[in-house]
């Protein structure tokens, strides 16, 4: 944690602004954004584009900064929050460097957006505690860089990698697997962790970071992602790099990318049953947690389950079915919303619909297990819902967002 300390008239005024941060936090960091990117466009090429247009990353810091606000005297209550953002930021290459810049321009939009109610003192206030908080941020990422780069095989930037196969596995996921250019051993990772790539595409002003999950066994020497292609829906335009992997990216091409990072892993000292539930193209770390518990854990009971729309859309039956019959601690579960005809006649899924409680408490001895869930939000609030419902404690829980954190309430 950080060795700055504030006094007690700082963490005074910092936590009468918390019902302020709850009404304006978003326009803060909103107005925050365009400030920032309006005097340093270079940031782009480190921040996500999309999520700034959708609003995500705005949400996402206001909730950062309430919470800071809210726990100021006591930041030890969102470390976990804090490694959180730290494993993105560490992914996406942020350095020390880069605080004093955001700081600046926080403070700006604080004072902007909130006008005469944004005293000098709140400012000064204001100001000190970013100091702090940054400081917390920068000790813990300066500590996740080292352990990067002291893995065997490991690193703490970018690193060239080859496309050494490509293989569609549905009607929209493709996987790409990733050998280093340099033909020297990569690290291993943690079951669920993902990696960023590069994207350096034709025509676009600024590279394009995204994070993908690995969706292969650790320990093997390469890595593996796969990659919904985002098509347009609507007024929502196509997935700038899902398309450029999709439709541009070759087998011999290099792309950069970083060392995995991430908290959402399997929790592999732990022997309760696990159950693992994926929506879409959130099957991904779950095959990494799959594998893992099937290659290491081989006594613990799993329960996999996924939805997809229906067998076109689906990725990977083949390979999970492989592994649910070579073990007798798999079962393996699959819901289609929306069946094809073939589907229907195979009979290749065990539901159609979506998954909801009834269906989860027909599948499961008992609700004591570990769960994990991944996929699309609204999957993901049906799922939480659910479990909730089912009196499943929360400490038994674990998900992830694909982006910028969000809620499931």
């Amino acid at each position: 944690m950080s060795t700055k300390t504030l006094d007690s008239r700082t963490i005074e005024i910092i936590k009468s602004t918390v019902p302020v941060l709850a009404e304006h936090g978003t326009a803060i960091t909103t107005h925050f954004y365009k400030t920032l990117f309006n005097n340093h466009p270079e940031l782009l090429h480190i921040f996500n584009h999309v999520n700034q247009k959708q609003g995500k990353q705005p949400q996402a810091l206001a909730n950062t900064v309430y919470a800071a606000a809210q726990y100021i005297d006591n930041l030890e209550a969102i470390l976990p929050v804090v490694k959180q953002i730290a494993h993105k930021h560490r992914s996406l290459g942020i350095q020390a460097e880069h605080y004093p810049i955001v700081g600046k321009y926080l403070l700006i939009a604080i004072k902007d957006v909130l006008g005469e109610a944004a005293t000098d003192e709140i400012i000064e206030a204001w100001g000190d505690a970013y100091g702090v908080i940054a400081d917390v941020f920068i000790s813990v990422e300066k500590e996740m860089y080292q352990v990067a780069a002291s893995k065997t095989g490991g690193w703490d930037d970018f690193r060239e990698f080859v496309v050494a196969k490509k293989e569609v596995e549905s009607d929209v996921i493709t996987s790409f697997y990733l050998s280093p250019k340099d033909g020297a051993q990569i690290s291993e990772f943690q079951p669920g962790q993902y990696i960023t790539v590069k994207a350096v595409i034709n025509g676009e002003t600024y590279t394009h970071l995204r994070q993908y999950s690995l969706s292969d066994a650790s320990g093997q020497p390469y890595y593996r992602i796969s990659v919904k292609r985002e098509d347009q829906k609507g007024n929502v335009p196509a997935g700038i790099v899902s398309t450029f992997l999709h439709n541009e990216v070759s087998v011999g091409d290099v792309i950069e990318v970083t060392a995995p990072a991430g908290d959402f892993v399997l929790d592999s000292e732990n022997s309760r049953p696990v159950v693992l539930i994926s929506g879409g193209v959130g099957q991904t770390p779950m095959l990494t947690m799959l594998k893992a518990v099937a290659n290491h854990q081989p006594n613990r009971k799993v329960t996999y389950i996924h939805a997809a729309i229906n067998s076109k859309y689906h990725a990977f039956n083949e390979e999970v079915t492989n592994l649910a019959n070579q073990s007798e601690n798999i079962s393996y579960f699959l819901a289609y919303e929306s069946p094809t005809e073939q589907d229907k006649e195979t009979k290749n899924y065990q539901k159609e619909g979506y998954v909801d409680l009834a269906w989860l408490q027909s599948i499961l001895e008992n609700n004591d297990a570990e769960f994990y869930f991944c996929g699309p939000v609204p999957f993901m609030k049906a799922i939480n819902k659910a479990l909730q419902d089912w009196n499943v404690p929360q400490e038994r829980t674990h998900y992830e967002f694909f982006g910028p954190k969000g809620s499931l309430e």
